[in-house]
């Protein structure tokens, strides 16, 4: 199982950018999926999360309004799209999956614990 995050650069606050998550190695369309982000010299925080089916996300209070998850499972594909960017929001943007399926069920899907696949993270740097 293999994911593989990818889409982050150099952007200006205000701008917008589309990370994704490619999944290959298991039935994607099972499991919840999570992004998370790293910034230098700080704990790796959640930033938001998507139900197998797509129809439920959450968000951390900081992004809510301005970063979308959404999924393809046709694709195998996790996007989050993040509009009006801030020089806080830099920081590396990792996806990750729920092989248990029960983040959403058990309300612990802001919890890292409750990933059980990492991809390798994607790095999103914001200019003031």
């Amino acid at each position: 199982v293999q994911l593989q995050a990818y889409g982050g650069g150099l952007v200006q606050a205000g701008d917008s950018l589309r990370l994704s998550c490619a999944v290959s190695g298991c039935t994607f369309s099972r499991y919840p999926m999570g992004w998370f982000r790293q910034a230098p010299g700080k704990e790796r925080e959640f930033v938001g999360a998507i139900d197998w089916s797509g129809g439920i996300t959450a968000y951390t209070d900081s992004v809510n309004g301005r970063f979308t998850i959404s999924r393809d499972n046709a694709k195998n594909t996790l996007n989050l799209q993040m509009n009006s960017l801030k020089p806080e929001d830099t920081a590396v943007y990792y996806c990750a999956a729920d092989l248990s399926g029960r983040a959403f069920s058990t309300r612990n899907y802001r919890s890292r614990e409750t990933y059980d696949l990492w991809g390798q993270g994607t790095l999103v740097t914001v200019s003031s």
